[in-house]
């Protein structure tokens, strides 16, 4: 049966917030050694404080992942700190929200070079070392996103697929390696992320059923069994199982105008 490498530390991405900060939980929880990556320098400072008190060594490295020389800098720091990642989890991710036609370039290009240009960078970098040691574990996040068009948040949605693609095929290519490889999909979860996109609470939940939604701290339990695992692909909740199972088959003609007509942005452009 798989499992987690014991030794070396779980680097987590947009570890301040959301799922990334309660994956670092969980992992912590389960006695893992873990570097937190993300922008805010305060929150990662905290979590690490809460974390080394349960204790692991949490190590906080402030990063903006948009920044590819600061990503590339990321091994070495790592070293740096004489620690090996055994775990790398891409968590880290934004959204724009909008029509395209009305979108700003700029706000676009940041979003793919965070949601899916530094997976493809950390991967690239990180997996040699794990593979040489025949030991470690990648879990990409992706979405429920990742199965459907996503009108409204196109750039996002395809962000998605593209993590689910190259992940799986991943795993593949790792297959008797010691090193596996999930892709994490979750629903929606309320973890602030779409009032930074640009849509309030109320607009999300009234676009989703509340059957949906799952917490934070499940989806990371989820998360981490299935990478444990080796699952290809963790779905947290039976009712996105469900749904995206639905959402693969369902043609197209029919499910983009009904995508387009329950999402906020363009329920707002409707008005």
């Amino acid at each position: 049966m798989t499992s987690l490498p014991t030794s070396g530390a779980a680097l987590v991405t947009g570890a301040s917030s959301g799922i990334g900060r309660e994956i670092a939980r969980e992992l912590a929880r389960r006695g893992h050694d873990v570097v937190l990556v993300a922008r805010s320098a305060d929150k990662l400072a905290e979590l690490a404080a809460e974390l080394t008190a349960s204790g692991v060594r949490a190590e906080a490295l402030a990063t903006d992942l948009a920044d590819r020389a600061a990503r590339a800098a990321l091994p070495q720091r790592v070293s740096d700190l004489g620690l090996d990642v055994t775990i790398l989890v891409n968590n880290a991710g934004l959204s724009t929200l909008g029509l395209i036609a009305e979108s700003d370039p700029e706000d676009e290009m940041t979003m793919v070079e965070v949601d899916v240009v530094a997976v493809v960078d950390l991967c690239s970098r990180f997996l040699p070392g794990m593979v040489a040691r025949r030991s470690g574990a990648v879990l990409n996040v992706a979405s429920t996103a990742a199965f459907q068009p996503l009108p409204g948040q196109a750039g996002y949605g395809a962000g998605k697929v593209f993590v689910l693609s190259y992940t799986q095929s991943l795993a593949a290519e790792l297959k008797g390696t010691g090193v596996t490889a999930t892709t994490l999909c979750p629903g929606p979860v309320d973890t602030g992320f779409g009032e930074t996109a640009g849509f309030s609470k109320e607009e999300a939940e009234a676009a989703l059923p509340s059957v949906m939604w799952v917490s934070a701290a499940d989806v990371a339990r989820a998360a981490v069994e299935g990478m444990a695992k080796g699952r290809l692909v963790v779905i947290p909740g039976a009712v996105n199982r469900v749904a995206a199972a639905i959402s693969q088959v369902t043609p197209r003609t029919l499910l983009l105008p009904m995508l387009a007509k329950s999402h906020p942005a363009l329920k707002r452009r409707a008005r």
